[in-house]
């Protein structure tokens, strides 16, 4: 089902996945410290903010087209981040980060489900984060996206399931059961850690109203709710059944007496509420000088007239070009070739470039050309 356009925010789903590195500075700081239950605590963090971005977000990303790139690199930062759409049916983006200190890639193959009132967006697929100086691999995966009340009434945001498990069935040396931080705070303002012993107190005095409350506590053994005694985690698994929203967010700040901040997130401008309630982060992303231009990639996402158009506010326009490519890809089947050029294989799709009425033969596989072709001066589609 083709989703209209008013629905769509001016990025797509490559360009959202670079939100990722938004608090790129956590994983600096988790690759140089040396105490490794202060690296499983900036870790967590950069696994949290990532959902950050995506509050009173409800605008939905492009479908990318295969073959589609998008290339960003931060040297304030200290990284650089290319992705791609490389399947078309299932739909799946890839990326990979590279940075002095880590390497951070991973997969989403997204699913949709309509529940009547609201629709589901489950981002299957493992995200995997390499500290390079430690030898240390985390995983993890993605949490999911409820939008309720898309036919009637206001649109709100939920994120369930959110906790830490452990992925268990293995013994790793130095394996202990021994609880040392009890993590908290509200997962898209600020995360806290706090000593487990002070936590556990304040834990006696308090009462909390919803799961979303309830601290983590993290163990070297691995994370867990259950084994603190709360009700977070596994508890608040399902997607709520009710679209009403609730009356008062959680607490970012818990005020425990010794804890010590993650993170927290960035405020947003005073004008997000006109730019799709976009991050400062977000806005560049699709920013695209003379200069970058010129160095992209033809198949970059900051080209596509669509996403353009509608960034620009020209809703009809954009909707006319996102039905163009997307009918333009349907009629034109796209698969994966090798390309040789001499003595050196290259693995690509088919590239997408046009001068007046020709196209451009890039390379021969298997007696049968490639071709990249266009009927729009300013995107190139791959086409076999």
């Amino acid at each position: 089902m083709t989703m209209p356009v008013i629905f769509n925010e001016p990025l797509s789903l490559l360009q959202r996945m670079a939100e990722h590195m938004e608090y790129a500075y956590l994983l600096e700081k988790a690759g140089t410290a040396t105490d490794p239950v202060e690296r499983m605590q900036y870790v967590c963090a950069f696994a949290v903010s990532s959902m950050s971005s995506n509050w009173d977000r409800l605008g939905k990303p492009f479908n990318c087209l295969l073959g589609e790139t998008f290339e960003l690199q931060r040297n304030d930062l200290g990284f650089r981040l290319i992705s791609e759409q490389v399947s078309h049916h299932p739909p799946i983006s890839a990326f990979h980060v590279e940075s002095d200190l880590f390497q951070f890639h991973g997969s989403i193959h997204p699913r949709l489900k309509f529940w009547g009132k609201s629709v589901e967006v489950n981002p299957k697929g493992v995200i995997t984060l390499e500290l390079t100086k430690f030898g240390e691999v985390y995983t993890w995966s993605n949490v999911n996206c409820c939008v309720h009340n898309v036919i009637v009434g206001k649109l709100w945001v939920e994120h369930k399931p959110v906790g830490f498990k452990p992925r268990k069935g293995w013994a790793p040396p130095g394996l202990s059961k021994t609880k040392v931080k009890a993590l908290l705070g509200s997962w898209v303002q600020a995360l806290y850690a706090v000593d487990v012993s002070t936590y556990e107190q304040f834990l006696k005095t308090q009462k909390f109203d919803s799961s979303a409350d309830n601290p983590t506590v993290l163990s070297r053994n691995g994370i867990s709710s259950e084994e603190a005694g709360v009700s977070g985690g596994a508890a608040a698994a399902a997607i709520s059944d009710t679209d009403d929203i609730p009356g008062v967010l959680p607490n970012a700040d818990p005020g425990i007496p010794g804890q010590v901040l993650l993170w927290k997130a960035f405020p947003r401008p005073e004008t997000t509420n006109q730019f799709f309630s976009f991050t400062l982060y977000a806005m560049m992303l699709n920013e695209l000088t003379d200069n970058l231009k010129d160095r992209l990639p033809p198949t970059d996402s900051r080209l596509r007239p669509d996403i353009r158009l509608l960034e620009q506010g020209d809703i009809d326009g954009a909707a006319i070009e996102k039905n163009r490519l997307e009918e333009k890809q349907r009629g034109h089947p796209i698969r994966s070739v090798k390309v040789f050029d001499g003595s050196t294989m290259v693995s690509t799709r088919p590239l997408v470039k046009k001068t007046g009425s020709s196209t451009k033969t890039i390379g021969s596989v298997i007696g049968q050309d490639v071709q990249i072709y266009s009927d729009h001066p300013s995107f190139f589609i791959f086409s076999i």
